[in-house]
Parts: structure tokens; sequence; C-alpha cells
């Protein structure tokens, strides 16, 4: 197995800053009660409901290739099925989140909030794409030779090190939405507590 799992394990370094990206939606919380126009709430609140649970998939399939690395008796079959699904899993969850946030529309009453909206949702989508594409080679990668097996992770890896600056786009898109009333309408929202909560709970 000697050459499989430092580089599984690379990747699981490389890919657990995924979730990072969904709390920036969420980790602010309101220091006090503010007041937020009815409609811009029920906009927020539309996107905040998909949150909680985008978040725990993401997050699940960060923990499950984190697991899978630290197992140095995994077969190269099992870190292939391990990866494939966590990956089918991001790409679900980030492709949820740009799904609710573009039926969601633009926040009302927000100037420049239509194009900060489209912004994030293409984004969102660019990064679900990337995580099919790199299942789809996963599911490629020959499991019966060992060498192969590992060259192939290798390549996985750094491409994840290219999608961590797609990470870090995403958070600024999505920070760049969350501006001002939008910032306090998203902090109001139980469901974004809840994620921003959970999030603090389990750093580190």
């Amino acid at each position: 197995m000697e050459g499989t799992n430092p580089v599984n394990k690379k990747l699981a370094a490389t890919v657990s800053g995924g979730a990072v990206l969904v709390l920036a939606l969420s980790a602010c919380t309101s220091a006090g009660k503010s007041q937020t126009d009815d409609k811009l709430a029920s906009w927020a609140k539309q996107v905040c409901d998909a949150v909680p649970a985008q978040n725990a998939k993401i997050k699940a399939a960060n923990d499950a290739i984190t697991k899978a690395a630290s197992d140095t008796t995994n077969p190269p079959q099992t870190i292939q099925k391990t990866d494939s699904q966590a990956f089918q899993d991001m790409s679900d969850g980030y492709k949820a989140l740009a799904t609710a946030l573009n039926n969601a529309g633009a926040p009302p009453g927000v100037d420049g909030g239509a194009q900060r909206q489209q912004d994030a949702v293409k984004t969102l989508n660019s990064l679900s794409a990337s995580y099919a594409d790199l299942k789809k080679k996963v599911d490629a990668l020959n499991t019966k030779d060992q060498g192969k097996f590992a060259s192939g992770l290798h390549d996985i890896a750094a491409q994840m090190t290219e999608l961590e600056k797609q990470n870090q786009s995403g958070t600024a898109a999505l920070k760049n939405l969350e501006q001002g009333d939008v910032k306090k309408a998203i902090a109001d929202q139980a469901s974004c507590k809840k994620a921003a909560a959970t999030a603090s709970a389990t750093a580190g």
C-alpha cells in the first residue's frame, strides 16, 4: 500500500477547505435584534434554509476522505469508492446551494444585488462541476496497479490544489453578496445560525 495512502492524505488535506465556502454564507450572527425588510427576510430564509443540510453533506464528504486516508489498511478499491462518493456529495451539495440561491433571485431592495447573486450562483455551479469532474477521474483510476493508482491520485490531488483557488473565489463571491442589509437578514435566520453554530462546535 505504500505510495497510495500518502497521496490520499495530501488529497484529504487539500479537500478539507471545501466546507469553508458554505460557511461564508452562515458564519455571521446578529449582535442584537436587527430590523430587516420583510421581503429581504423572506429571501434570506429561502437561501438559509438550504444551508444546514448541504453544509452537513459537504462536511461529511470531507470527513469521509480524511477517514479513508488515515486508515493505512484501506485497499485502492476502498479509497476509490470513498473518494468517488465524497466528490459526488460535494458536487451535489454545491449544486443544491447554487439552485437555492438562483431560485431565491436577487436580494430585494439591494443595489447591485442581482449581479452579486449571479456571481455567487456561477461560482457555486462551477465548484459543483469541478467536483463532478474529479469524481469521473477517481472512477477511472486503475485500482489493480498500485503505481498507476498512486500516480492517478497524485494528479487528482494536484487538481484539488487548483480547486482551492475556486474555493477562495467562491468565498469572496458569497461575502460580496453578504453585505449590509443582506448580512443582517442572513444573520437573523435560524437555519444560518444553526450552520454557524455547528461549524463553531466542530472547528479544530
